[in-house]
């Protein structure tokens, strides 16, 4: 199949964009890489009258640390993330991440930003965004917004911004002494969507977590911070209270049924996920002795 006929315009500044947008509303999709949008467009599964090409703007390109703040524009492809020394220093967790993500064809054309405003709950980068504790910065008509990535991300394909707001920039505090991450996905092959995924970042202090954020993605309807993590931290990590945490985080979970999973898959390989990850991070294999996967 091939797209509706629609009308192009290609944005000259953030500020024509945002021109464009507030004059189509949700007539307007946005194309950045294009590497989400053009397929749903050709699948007919989205039909929109307009669509505006911000592939120009070099303002919502580039990586910058400054005051502890890792700021990344909306429109930095997969593939620059992979390459920049400030990712692999001040967040890895991003550059393990964006490896799982689709083909190289694909990561050398799609954008972050176009990745977080898709919102695709089996995507790695939002379950990335809400476990770095990142903020979303979008514009609008009404000047600037600020979104904690646990609140942007607000259903299957569903975000916290309004269709005449564009998102140009992500931000993410650098991380600090002692971090350290964990990333790994299930999936039936590499590249292909996940079935389970987990993106981990924690700080350990003394054998112990000191700070644990558990992104777990493809089990709902957006990606998920899980609570459960908060039954590790400051705690000595035995297996009993490892098993406290995996019965908190099948409650948490309410995952969907499809073509490649059932519910209780689903459930399973978090569990076997998330043991994996404590195992890993605090370098205690004998605490993941007994998953299956």
């Amino acid at each position: 199949m091939k797209a509706s006929a629609f009308a192009y315009a290609r944005a000259t500044s953030v500020e024509n964009a945002l021109e464009l947008l507030a004059d189509q509303g949700d007539r307007a999709k946005v194309l950045s890489g294009g590497q989400s949008l053009m397929p749903a467009m050709n699948l007919r599964l989205i039909s929109p009258e307009l669509v505006v090409d911000i592939g120009g703007l070099a303002e919502l390109r580039g990586i910058a640390v400054k005051e502890g703040i890792l700021t990344i524009g909306a429109l930095t492809r997969h593939v620059d993330l992979l390459k920049s020394t400030e990712i692999a220093v001040h967040a890895p967790l991003l550059a393990d991440a964006v490896t799982h993500v689709a083909h190289p064809a694909i990561r050398n054309r799609g954008t972050i930003g176009g990745s977080l405003a898709h919102a695709d709950p089996a995507s790695e980068l939002p379950a990335c965004m809400i476990a770095l504790a990142a903020t979303i910065i979008v514009r609008g008509p009404g000047g600037e917004r600020r979104i904690a990535a646990k609140e942007f991300f607000t259903g299957i394909y569903a975000t916290a911004m309004s269709p005449q707001e564009l998102l140009v920039a992500v931000e993410l505090p650098v991380a600090p002494k002692g971090s350290t991450h964990f990333f790994h996905e299930f999936a039936r092959r590499h590249g292909d969507y996940a079935i389970v995924g987990l993106a981990a970042q924690a700080v350990i202090i003394d054998g112990r977590f000191a700070d644990l954020r558990l992104g777990f993605f493809a089990v709902g309807d957006r990606p998920l911070l899980a609570g459960a993590a908060g039954k590790l931290v400051n705690v000595a990590i035995t297996p009993a209270v490892l098993s406290v945490a995996l019965s908190a985080l099948a409650d948490e979970l309410d995952p969907q049924e499809d073509h490649q999973a059932t519910p209780a898959m689903r459930r399973h390989l978090a569990k076997v996920l998330l043991t994996r990850c404590v195992a890993a991070l605090l370098c205690r294999p004998e605490l993941d002795a007994g998953a299956l996967v």
